[in-house]
């Protein structure tokens, strides 16, 4: 790609994403957005097949990213003995919470787009993805308790699938809020507090 191909693709990536997050996707006018740039239509139709490819390129690496790191504290917990698991409680799981926010500062647009304007995209149940993995991982370690003798409640996997999603909402209000950094990583701490000491509370350990 030439550097004049380059620029223009830069201008379409910055006007794309300057009308996503004024309208959300949806409501996005591809016509703006070859507006803003620059282009006329066709020239963009060079670059993106549509508006939602365009919205792909803009927030699919760092979506990607902190998936991906979410998934890999999962599996490294998963990886741990009982007995492990049991000390590790909230731990592994927070130190990579606090990484992921430490990522959605250094790309905040980015996390904007996905969490506050992605509906009518496959980004639009990002969250719900991280929910439907963090109750898979949550019945896990409630087998495991009781592998080591724990005698814990039973959980209804409505319940479960609440408290999962109110703690991603939660972490991802940061962004909708457009929250400081440092604010945020007070408020991260705090929210890692609350959900230990009540899964404990709810489990009866």
């Amino acid at each position: 790609m030439s550097q004049d191909e380059l620029f223009t693709k830069q201008n379409i990536l910055e006007a794309g994403k300057k009308e996503f997050l004024t309208k959300g996707f949806k409501s996005a006018s591809l016509r703006k957005i070859v507006k803003e740039a620059g282009v006329t239509t066709g020239a963009f139709y060079g670059y993106y097949p549509n508006k939602e490819a365009l919205f792909s390129d803009l927030v699919e690496e760092p979506a990607k990213t902190v998936m991906d790191k979410f998934m890999e504290a999962q599996i490294a917990f998963s990886e741990l003995s009982a007995e492990k698991q049991c000390e590790q409680m909230g731990k592994m799981s927070g130190n990579a919470m606090k990484w992921m926010a430490e990522y959605i500062y250094d790309h905040f647009d980015a996390f904007k787009l996905i969490i506050c304007c992605a509906e009518g995209t496959k980004y639009e149940n990002y969250i719900h993805r991280m929910v439907e993995v963090e109750v898979k991982s949550t019945y896990q370690f409630i087998s495991t308790l009781q592998s080591l003798g724990y005698s814990v409640r039973k959980i209804d996997k409505q319940l479960c699938h609440i408290l999962a999603s109110s703690l991603f909402s939660g972490f991802f209000e940061m962004v909708v809020h457009d929250m400081e950094k440092e604010r945020a990583m007070k408020y991260l701490k705090d929210l890692e507090e609350f959900y230990i000491t009540g899964w404990q509370g709810i489990l009866g350990l």
